[in-house]
C-alpha cells in the first residue's frame, strides 16, 4: 500500500463525493436499469421462499449463494489493507447482514409491492446521512429531487399505519433496513474507489454470512421443504444478492451516495408489477400517485450536481 494511499484513508463512518458529478451517462442509467430489474424482483423471491422457509433460511441462504457467486471473479480476491478488512466486516453486517433478515421477517406481514415501495425511501434517507456525514447540503436539484421523493414515500407510507399493528410493524422494520442501506450507500463509496466493487463484496458478504448463520441454522427446524421455494433462491441469491450489491457499489462510486441511490426509486415499479400480475397482490391509488411522485424525483436528482 503506497503512502499517498494511507494518508487519504478516512475513518469509519466517512463517506466521499462520487467521481462524477455531472448527469448520469449510459454507464449510469444501464448501472441503474440493472439494479431495478433485479431488486424489484427480489420481493417477489422472498414471498415465494416464505411459503416453506423461515426468514432465516432465507437469509442464510440467499447471503451463501452471493457470496459464492462474486467469489468466482478473481478480481474478488484482492487483497484489503488491514484496516479497512474491519470497515468491511463491520459494513457487511449493517449493509447485508441485517437487512437480509429483516426483510422477509416484514414481508410474513406486508406485501411485496408495499416492500417494495417502501425500499424506495432509501435515496431520501441516503442524502440525509451524506448530509451529516460530509458537513454540507447537497445541490438544490438534488435537494428538489430529494423533497418530491420525500412526498412521493409518504403517500406511500401512510396506508400502512391505518391498518392492523401487525401490518405496521412489517412496515417499521423495512424502514429499520432502509436507515442502514443509506449508511451503507455512502460508506461504501471511498472504500468502492479505492478498491473497485468486487473486493470489498466478497469480504462484505462473507462477514454477513457470518452474521446470520446462527439464525439460519436455528431456523431450519421450523421450515419445510418445498422446489419453488428452494428454486427462488437461486435468483435472490446470485442476482438480488450477488450481483446486484456489486452494481449499486459501482454506481455510489461514480455518482456518490445520495445520486447512486436513486436506482432504487426505480425497484418499487418493478415490485408493482411482479406483485399484481404473479401474486395478485392491489395497490392502492395513493400508492400509485407516490411512487409516480417518488420516480420524478429520481430524474431530477439524477442531473449534475451544482
Amino acid at each position: 500500500m503506497s503512502d499517498d494511499l494511507e494518508h487519504t484513508r478516512t475513518p469509519l463512518p466517512a463517506t466521499s463525493a462520487g467521481s462524477n458529478l455531472g448527469a448520469f451517462g449510459w454507464t449510469e442509467w444501464g448501472l441503474l436499469a440493472g439494479i431495478a430489474l433485479i431488486w424489484g424482483s427480489s420481493f417477489l423471491w422472498i414471498d415465494i421462499g416464505l411459503e416453506a422457509f423461515n426468514p432465516g433460511v432465507i437469509a442464510m441462504a440467499r447471503i451463501a449463494l452471493g457470496t459464492a457467486t462474486v467469489g468466482l471473479f478473481r478480481r474478488a480476491r484482492v487483497p484489503l489493507a488491514p484496516e479497512d478488512r474491519r470497515r468491511v466486516a463491520v459494513l457487511g453486517v449493517v449493509w447485508i447482514g441485517i437487512p437480509l433478515i429483516l426483510f422477509p421477517v416484514a414481508q410474513q406481514w406486508i406485501d411485496s409491492s408495499v416492500a417494495g415501495m417502501l425500499n424506495a425511501g432509501v435515496p431520501i434517507v441516503t442524502a440525509a446521512w451524506a448530509t451529516i456525514l460530509l458537513a454540507r447540503l447537497p445541490g438544490w436539484r438534488q435537494l428538489l429531487g430529494i423533497g418530491v421523493g420525500f412526498v412521493g414515500i409518504t403517500a406511500i407510507f401512510l396506508p400502512e399505519f391505518q391498518d392492523t399493528t401487525a401490518t405496521a410493524l412489517g412496515a417499521i422494520l423495512v424502514l429499520i433496513a432502509v436507515i442502514l442501506y443509506a449508511l451503507s450507500a455512502n460508506l461504501i463509496v471511498p472504500l468502492q474507489q479505492r478498491y473497485g466493487a468486487l473486493p470489498l463484496l466478497f469480504r462484505a458478504q462473507l462477514a454477513a454470512f457470518v452474521f446470520v448463520l446462527p439464525i439460519g441454522l436455528v431456523s431450519i427446524p421450523g421450515s419445510t421443504w418445498a422446489w419453488n421455494s428452494a428454486l427462488a433462491m437461486i435468483p435472490l441469491g446470485l442476482l438480488s444478492t450477488g450481483l446486484a450489491f456489486v452494481l449499486l457499489a459501482t454506481l455510489v462510486g461514480r455518482a456518490g451516495g445520495p445520486r447512486g441511490s436513486i436506482a432504487i426509486y426505480f425497484v418499487p415499479i418493478v415490485a408493482i408489477a411482479l406483485g399484481v400480475i404473479f401474486l395478485d397482490e392491489m395497490v392502492g391509488r395513493l400508492a400509485l400517485i407516490g411512487t409516480g411522485l417518488v420516480v420524478l424525483g429520481a430524474w431530477i436528482t439524477s442531473r449534475p450536481e451544482v
